[in-house]
């Protein structure tokens, strides 16, 4: 089993090098649904999650229009009644925002996570005294239920986030069960900034600094490329990275707010 890294800039240039990595320098190894994989141990390391541009067309794997919706998911709920109703096992914003345990105790850990971050603590600094916000190593959520998920047919892969406030700046660490590197990563990688953003933001109005998002670090067990997109990473992926420069791949955040205005009524 690889262990990999990649330090990128943003979003879609460290999507697309940790991707060409695992299928370049991944092991093959078999998986739990009866196919091979390509598959490594990464680490991703994004020093500005927010530069532009933010979106990879090759990591898209529906539209533009569907991405908006796995945002909303994500960073809103707008899918956590399925739960309430019984028809899905989990949603990730449902699992860190209203964290049951064994449906009785209810834990909004995204609310407990910002109120540690939003302490502030006053140390002397320079000869003088100034506040510090953000220095707890506690300000974490946890996805995993061992009293139920290790019986799905599909867990989850996100397993826990932790923050930590630097110089002003919160910078998010993610943790990755099981990741589907082609398909899945990109779609991840850009809600978990858009819920670090809207922690940072939250951050900001309880302290009243100003509290910018930082690096994004995602870590993955298994980061892999099933046997079955094999030949679907040769034909589009390789591809578009052969004939087309990295502007030619990407699309910045105004395109696809404007692209979303257009289509949808999101």
């Amino acid at each position: 089993m690889r262990v990999l890294n990649v330090l990128g800039k943003n979003l879609p240039a460290t999507w697309e090098e940790a991707v060409l990595k695992t299928w370049r320098e991944g092991s093959l190894v078999y998986t739990e649904y009866e196919q091979w994989s390509r598959d490594c141990t990464m680490l991703m390391v994004v020093q500005e999650p927010f530069s532009e541009p933010r979106i990879h067309m090759g990591g898209l794997c529906g539209g533009l229009s569907d991405l908006q919706r796995y945002v909303r998911e994500v960073v809103e709920g707008s899918e956590d009644h399925y739960v309430h109703e019984g028809r899905r096992p989990y949603e990730y914003h449902e699992r860190l925002f209203d964290y049951t345990v064994y449906e009785k105790e209810r834990i909004n850990q995204i609310e407990d996570l910002v109120g540690r971050l939003s302490k502030g603590k006053p140390v002397k600094l320079d000869g003088g005294e100034s506040t510090v916000y953000g220095y707890t190593r506690r300000a974490q959520a946890i996805t995993w239920k061992p009293w139920i998920d290790p019986g799905l047919e599909h867990p989850p892969c996100l397993q826990r986030i932790w923050c930590r406030i630097i110089d002003s700046r919160l910078v998010m660490e993610t943790c990755w069960r099981s990741r589907d590197a082609y398909k899945a990563a990109f779609w991840n990688m850009f809600a978990l900034t858009e819920l670090q953003k809207h922690i940072a933001s939250e951050v900001s109005r309880l302290t009243g600094q100003r509290i910018e998002p930082g690096a994004y670090v995602d870590f993955t067990n298994s980061f892999h490329i099933y046997e079955r997109d094999f030949e679907d990473v040769e034909r589009r992926l390789l591809k578009l990275v052969r004939e087309r420069d990295f502007r030619g791949r990407t699309m910045e955040t105004a395109d696809y707010l404007r692209h979303l205005r257009e289509t949808t009524d999101l």
